[in-house]
């Protein structure tokens, strides 16, 4: 099962560039979104109901605002709106599917914002996170965390770290809820597990100062998987030739 996750920053915006989510890297059989900004009775039948697709929205109350999506091959055995808490689910920013024993969340973390003025937020949706994918967990399942995290782990996933350490995105609490996911919690980075020292793969840049052609970037956009299926996943990959967005899809490989 190929999952592929992409922050589209606009659903309507992809379409009328030509760049349809599930055909912007062959060979995927998963694909979740974030950042629709639309629903779903705004979209044309074609994005709504995409043919051979099964296809499941969650949007935020607020129009134009958040919102994720998530796209099958084939229909899932559960779909699940939301990670129980309304203070996330009024802003459309978790939708998962159920195959067989494996949970695939598409995820939009929030944006910690300028001066950290929406840090506490920030952590008490990670911390809603672990609770949600434990609870999955403990009955019996395994998980793949698709999403754009807005995070930035480590000096080595963004361009410029020392002058942005003040930085949303960048801050010394979000990096630490990371290390927490990652090194207590034992979720697995795949993709910078199989490229410790890669540098320069980002999957967000700035439209100002034509940051993507200078590759002035961040990683913020992850594909993570619980313990028990990290011997089942590989390939992972960061589709950084993908243009129609600010971020590019980043891509795993999970053996079923």
């Amino acid at each position: 099962m190929r999952c592929l996750s992409w922050n589209v920053n606009g659903i309507r915006a992809v379409e009328r560039k030509g760049q349809l989510p599930w055909e912007v890297v062959p060979g995927v059989d998963v694909v979740g979104i974030q950042e629709t900004k639309a629903r779903p009775e705004q979209l044309s039948e074609a994005m709504q109901a995409p043919s051979g697709w099964h296809a499941a929205w969650h949007s935020a109350e607020k129009a134009g605002y958040s919102g994720v999506a998530l796209f099958s091959r084939d229909e899932p055995d559960e779909v699940v709106l939301g990670c129980g808490d309304d203070q996330f689910d009024s802003e459309g920013r978790v939708i998962s599917a159920l195959f067989g024993q494996v949970l695939v969340v598409s995820a939009y973390f929030p944006n910690s914002q300028d001066g950290g003025k929406r840090l506490d937020y920030k952590l008490a949706f990670c911390a809603q996170m672990e609770a949600f994918l434990q609870e999955w967990r403990d009955a019996g399942c395994e998980t793949v965390l698709l999403g754009d995290y807005n995070i930035a782990h480590r000096p080595i996933d963004l361009a410029r770290p020392k002058p942005n350490e003040g930085s949303a995105g960048y801050l010394p609490e979000e990096r630490a809820w990371m290390d927490r996911y990652i090194d207590e919690l034992g979720y697995h980075d795949v993709f910078r597990e199989e490229n410790p020292d890669l540098a320069d793969a980002y999957s967000w840049w700035s439209f100002r100062g034509g940051a993507r052609s200078r590759n002035v970037g961040w990683r913020i956009d992850y594909a993570t998987v619980s313990p028990g299926l990290r011997e089942r996943a590989s390939e992972a990959q960061v589709h950084a030739d993908v243009e129609g967005s600010d971020h590019c899809p980043v891509s795993l490989q999970i053996d079923l």
